[in-house]
């Protein structure tokens, strides 16, 4: 493909990037990054997943330094973390020990270790609140204080309900029984996405490790075609659950020790997905993903489950599915539209003049 020069050249750029400095810093007040990081707490969150590197702080710069722009921070946090050195890597983690600060189930009323609703949108009115046009930082800080003095004097009086900070998996009582699809245990070294090119096709640990860094939109609306009839899928929540999991690796210094290096918070389904077509259980689909993104989580478990299914519809399409949900091929490869392609349009036109040159002599 040939390029012209556009006019301005390296000039014109740079007075690009300064015009573009110039809209990130419009308004008085300077945005800290403490604030983006405790107040935009969601987003945050759906950085770090699609980047896959738990850096909340790290995040958070990126989205101050690209207006909020969730793909181009993304893109910034994966660049930024391709810099990083590996020095270990984590012990295998269990989401049993997680330290729970959600945990529902909608396939049982009753689960051991109680259901906790914790913090989500589910339950509010999608009315905007105006009160928050005039807030201030001072009634916050008031409100956050009776919050957290009405708990304890709940706890003095008796009246709070102290739940379980852990839970065994709702879904192992029914492995028990039998009732669950049986998977066999893979002993191999997990494909790693981020160091060898996806294979294809792809070995399950590459199948969720693509989807937990896909775009989450694009993870929701391929679950959502799914669910609705371009696959087989009508799933049960058996269990959703977001927490706090410890990061443990091998001590250096001696064998057989653990050494806590520090946890992440991340959200974790078990979906049922249905009976298996060949009748031997009740089919599983999994996700996980970082932070607090449900919706994503039980996306990516509708995906897992479609995708080893052997069905004539898109969402059991390897290939479609693992290949167009990465965020940063995906708005790289439509933003490379922009780039001139100045040789190959006059090359269409030159060759619609012709044939159509062509015609009218033949008229």
């Amino acid at each position: 493909m040939g390029y012209v020069a556009v006019t301005g050249g390296s000039e014109a750029i740079d007075a690009s990037i300064e015009l573009l400095k110039q809209y990130r810093s419009n308004g008085e007040q300077a945005l800290e990054i403490e604030v983006i990081k405790n107040r935009m707490a969601l987003l945050i969150d759906r950085v770090m997943s699609e980047a896959g590197l738990y850096a909340p702080d790290y995040a958070a710069l990126a989205l101050k330094q690209c207006e909020g722009s969730q793909e181009e921070a993304v893109f910034l946090l994966r660049a930024y973390r391709s810099t990083l050195q590996r020095n270990y890597t984590s012990r295998t983690i269990s989401s049993e020990e997680m330290h729970i600060r959600r945990r529902i189930s909608s396939a049982f009323k009753d689960i051991p270790g109680g259901q906790q609703l914790g913090p989500t949108y589910d339950y509010v009115h999608r009315l905007l609140n105006f009160d928050l046009l005039t807030e201030k930082e001072e009634e916050v800080q008031q409100w956050k204080e009776s919050f957290e003095r009405q708990g304890d004097n709940d706890r003095e009086e008796g009246t709070a309900v102290e739940l379980s900070d852990t839970a065994p998996r709702v879904l192992d009582l029914l492995r028990e029984e039998g009732l669950i699809e049986q998977v066999e245990e893979d002993a191999s070294e997990p494909c790693d996405i981020t160091m060898e090119k996806l294979p294809l096709p792809a070995p399950r640990s590459a199948i969720l490790q693509t989807l937990t860094r896909a775009d989450t939109g694009y993870v929701s609306g391929l679950a959502y075609s799914d669910i609705r009839g371009f696959g087989a899928s009508h799933p049960t929540i058996g269990e959703l659950r977001y927490g706090k999991i410890e990061v443990e690796i091998d001590y250096p210094l001696e064998d057989g020790e653990e050494w806590y290096v520090g946890d992440i918070y991340v959200t974790e389904v078990e979906g049922l997905m249905g009976e298996k077509p060949d009748k031997k259980g009740i089919g599983v689909g999994y996700g996980c993903v970082i932070g607090r993104n449900d919706t994503k989580a039980i996306a990516m478990a509708v995906l897992d489950n479609a995708l080893r299914l052997s069905l004539d519809s898109p969402t059991s399409d390897m290939e479609f599915v693992l290949l167009h949900g990465d965020c940063l091929e995906m708005n790289g490869f439509i933003s490379h539209l922009k780039l001139p392609h100045y040789v190959t349009f006059q090359s269409k036109l030159d060759s619609l003049r012709s044939r159509k040159k062509k015609e009218e002599s033949n008229v």
